[in-house]
């Protein structure tokens, strides 16, 4: 019943979280603002630019634009330099299992994320050929929760929203799948995710026909 699924990357594919909680946290250092990980969860699913104004916001301060996109760019730098290393061996459990399942059914795969990094970081863990389409930060001007990624997605792959689903590890990636139709599984836990079709904690041992049963009732 499937038609195409749609992977969000971070914490999903490969768990990056980290990588971006240390970039942030050590900007939020240099601006003098407190930063905890329950604020870099905030930030999950959401853009660069998005982040920052967040982050600005947990210290009451004010910058200029042109400011912003330096610390911006910084960060990006400082993330990079986090992830330069990183290998096929952080890839998340089941993800390649999975993948591979789809690809035996002939079920078509995209990658919907905001990370304008989103193919350096599949090139990195050799999985940018698992993707049949790939949209990220730069192909899309909303970030979530506008749909815009997904629905391109979608769009790409021929493919309708309803008989799509969208794997997620983000409130605000949920959010953004179910405003655009999609079918939903949110990767992680029910506290976070708890409004999406299907909470799992990862993909080992999940089929496509379980998901089938469980979302198209």
């Amino acid at each position: 019943m499937t038609e195409a699924c749609i992977f969000d990357l971070d914490g999903v594919i490969v768990d990056t979280a980290k990588y971006h909680f240390k970039a942030w946290q050590r900007l939020a250092d240099l601006l003098e603002i407190p930063f905890t990980e329950e604020d870099n969860e905030k930030m999950k699913g959401i853009s660069r630019v998005a982040s920052l104004d967040r982050l600005i916001a947990l210290g009451e301060k004010t910058y200029s634009n042109k400011d912003k996109e330096k610390f911006c760019l910084t960060k990006n730098v400082w993330y990079l330099e986090y992830v330069s290393d990183i290998n096929q061996s952080e890839v998340l459990p089941g993800i390649i299992d999975f993948i591979a399942q789809l690809k035996k059914k002939s079920i078509k795969i995209a990658l919907g994320s905001a990370s304008k990094n989103a193919r350096k970081i599949l090139s990195l863990v050799e999985l940018t050929e698992a993707f049949d389409i790939i949209v990220d930060g730069n192909d899309v001007i909303n970030s979530k929760p506008d749909p815009e990624v997904f629905l391109k997605g979608a769009e790409a792959l021929s493919s309708s929203p309803s008989r799509t689903i969208v794997f997620e590890d983000s409130a605000k990636g949920i959010d953004a799948a179910k405003a655009g139709g999609f079918r939903t599984v949110g990767i992680g836990q029910d506290i976070h995710l708890g409004h999406a079709d299907i909470v799992v904690e990862d993909l080992r041992q999940m089929t496509i026909e379980d998901l089938d049963k469980q979302l198209y009732i």
